[in-house]
């Protein structure tokens, strides 16, 4: 099927009140475009060099998701227009987006990145560290980030009940953090499922899925 038939298919298997976020990592401008005309707005990259090409190049209404592993000294090549930054799962890589942020008078949109998977390859918070972070003063203070919920991988196995046990630990993350809730962390949104497991986050509550292959193919990973 086409790039347009595939999200055509995503769609009418989402609801409503779910966000698909079109994973173009390694994917060319074509593909994006192909994407693009077909109504998706919102795009994911895992790399801060290819995400700032494209968007350069692509309509300036792209919302650009920052869904990879973030080092904080690259938070300032993306942080004039990056809309969603997913995977924060440091307070020192907080504190960097809120000074970026800062410079272009901006407000970033963040995730914390909670570890519900057993893998040691998967990064994130604690439950514990999060709740740290959400009650210090310090956090209270970064007036340039907007926490808006939380982001999960789950493991990459085929055990469906594993899989579905870790999205129900950060849906249960997720309603424990709620009632910190403040000037700068208006928890909303859920970001958990990607092409393999999207159904499956839907279940448990997810209302963000990061969709790359059962959109735009096999991709060749970098």
């Amino acid at each position: 099927m086409s790039i347009k038939e595939n999200l055509i298919e995503i769609r009418n298997n989402i609801p409503k009140n779910v966000s698909l976020i079109a994973v173009s990592k390694t994917k060319p401008i074509s593909d994006i475009l192909e994407a693009y005309n077909a109504g998706q707005k919102a795009f994911g990259e895992n790399k801060i060099q290819e995400m700032t090409q494209k968007y350069e190049e692509l309509p300036k209404d792209i919302e650009w998701h920052m869904i990879g592993h973030l080092q904080s000294n690259k938070v300032k090549y993306m942080a004039s227009f990056v809309h969603l930054i997913h995977g924060v799962d440091s307070f020192k890589t907080l504190k960097e987006i809120n000074k970026q942020a800062l410079k272009h008078n901006r407000i970033i949109n963040c995730l914390l990145q909670l570890k519900i998977a057993k893998e040691e390859t998967k990064f994130g918070l604690s439950i514990n560290n999060t709740e740290e972070i959400l009650n210090s003063e310090e956090f209270k203070n970064l007036l340039n980030i907007n926490i808006i919920g939380v982001m999960g991988m789950a493991s990459f196995v085929d055990d469906e009940n594993i899989i579905r046990n870790e999205f129900k630990t950060l849906k249960k993350h997720f309603n424990k953090l709620e009632k910190y809730s403040t000037t700068n962390f208006n928890p909303s949104t859920i970001s958990m499922g990607m092409s393999g497991d999207y159904k499956i986050a839907i279940e448990e509550g997810s209302t963000m899925v990061r969709v790359g292959s059962a959109i735009f193919g096999s991709r060749n990973y970098k």
